[in-house]
């Protein structure tokens, strides 16, 4: 199933890829002349999938609390998750320079335009990560926890970004393994164990990338194309990738349903994740009718409403745990 992206149409713009060289090289050279500010480090590390991903590692760790929460350790519990994510996301960002300089929506950034050079970014990302396992295990004292974040780092850097983003329509497949471990590291810095409760934790944010990131795959879809990304809509077209995206979807409902089954969160929880999972799967239907400008507007639908079902269930998630038996 593993499919290759065609260069084919590449070929047929050649007569313009001169231009478009000297015109990035003039840009590039015009934009490492500009300074460096904390800000260009500051958007390296992604803030946007930091900020989301903490909060599910939150709400991992309140879960598995079950209100009984020592702040302290939740503190560096929530600190070395976002810096082992960092270190993640700015090896991300040097593995994708190149790449990147070739979409219009990252070819601006402070790597790929050359404001700061590739070493710099390689040696940021390191520390980074290796700052946030070392807070995982001396200061919130969780040998599990700090495995889970270096299998999650692992994964994000070099079996997702190294290989499979480069080669493979199972990318986002691939990518969901360590997207969906900041909750169970947050769950593991309590329990100290993987159980039932981090399983379901995993699973839930685990079906959530796919659908979430297709989505976005759809609207950037000749981006991608254009920076050689084997992305499934590039390969396999929209369509496909609705049915995935309807699959992935669908599974969610019954695993939200588990968590209120199983006594790890009450019914606030489990009626809102339902009737949020019931309208994702329908407006995931009605994808198959859009075509053209409509499909384009209903992706970013799509995506609005993942950013907005996974911010508003993790919050539920946490109001709705059910506390510990005295």
């Amino acid at each position: 199933m593993e499919n290759q992206v065609s260069y084919e149409a590449a070929s047929s713009t050649a007569p313009h890829a001169l231009e478009r060289s000297e015109s990035l090289e003039s840009s590039t050279v015009h934009a490492s002349a500009e300074p460096v500010t904390i800000k260009d480090f500051y958007r390296l590390v992604k803030p946007g999938i930091i900020y989301s991903n903490s909060m599910t590692a939150f709400a991992g760790y309140w879960v598995a609390a079950r209100w009984q929460v020592d702040w302290l350790h939740l503190l560096f519990t929530l600190l070395g998750t976002a810096l082992v994510m960092a270190g993640g996301t700015v090896l991300n960002n040097y593995l994708d320079r190149e790449m990147d300089a070739k979409m219009e929506r990252t070819q601006k950034r402070a790597l790929p335009s050359g404001r700061i050079s590739p070493n710099t970014v390689l040696w940021y990302g390191i520390i980074l990560g290796i700052a946030g396992l070392a807070v995982l295990y001396f200061a919130a004292h969780s040998p599990l926890a700090t495995l889970v974040g270096l299998i999650g780092l692992f994964l994000y850097v070099w079996l997702y970004t190294a290989w499979f983003k480069r080669t493979s329509v199972w990318s986002t497949f691939v990518g969901a393994f360590s997207g969906a471990t900041p909750p169970v590291i947050g769950y593991c810095a309590v329990t100290g164990s993987i159980d039932l409760g981090a399983i379901l934790l995993f699973a839930f944010l685990f079906l959530w990338q796919p659908p979430h990131f297709w989505a976005l795959g759809i609207r950037r879809m000749e981006e991608y194309r254009a920076a050689g990304f084997p992305l499934l809509p590039v390969v396999r077209g929209t369509y496909v990738t609705k049915i995935s995206m309807v699959r992935y979807v669908v599974l969610l409902v019954p695993v939200t349903v588990m968590m209120t089954a199983f006594g790890y969160v009450g019914y606030i929880f489990l009626i809102a994740s339902t009737i949020l999972g019931l309208v994702w799967a329908f407006m995931s239907l009605k994808g198959f009718r859009a075509t053209g400008e409509d499909e384009v507007k209903w992706a970013k639908r799509m995506f609005i409403f993942s950013i907005n079902y996974l911010t508003l269930l993790s919050i539920l998630m946490v109001i709705d745990t059910v506390k510990a038996v005295a």
